[in-house]
């Protein structure tokens, strides 16, 4: 399964904006991880996240996700997702994570 991550640093609204295309699983939620955690640690701020584009994430990719959250919590910044699909809507209204990533 394929993944394409593309971020950059939004210096006009001081946070990181990413759009995830394809889908997120096992075999590269790794990807991910290091992409959100470099980016924070180069400017700790929020990070948007456009997954309109993202077909499929599996519990490895929302783990992640939360860990990368957990850590920006301490600091009082947030992670968001943007305009999920429904499926991807779906799984986060199950585990109750849609009150805290949207």
């Amino acid at each position: 399964m394929s993944l394409s991550i593309n971020g950059n640093y939004d210096e006009t609204a001081g946070e990181w904006c990413f759009k995830l295309i394809g889908e997120v699983d096992i075999s590269n939620a790794h990807q991910l991880k290091k992409q959100l955690e470099t980016a924070y640690g180069e400017h700790a701020s929020d990070i948007a996240v456009d997954v309109s584009s993202l077909s499929y994430i599996d519990s490895t990719g929302l783990g992640v996700i939360i860990g990368v959250y957990g850590n920006m919590k301490e600091s009082g910044h947030r992670i968001r997702l943007l305009e999920p699909r429904e499926n991807i809507r779906k799984l986060l209204r199950i585990t109750s994570l849609d009150k805290v990533l949207c």
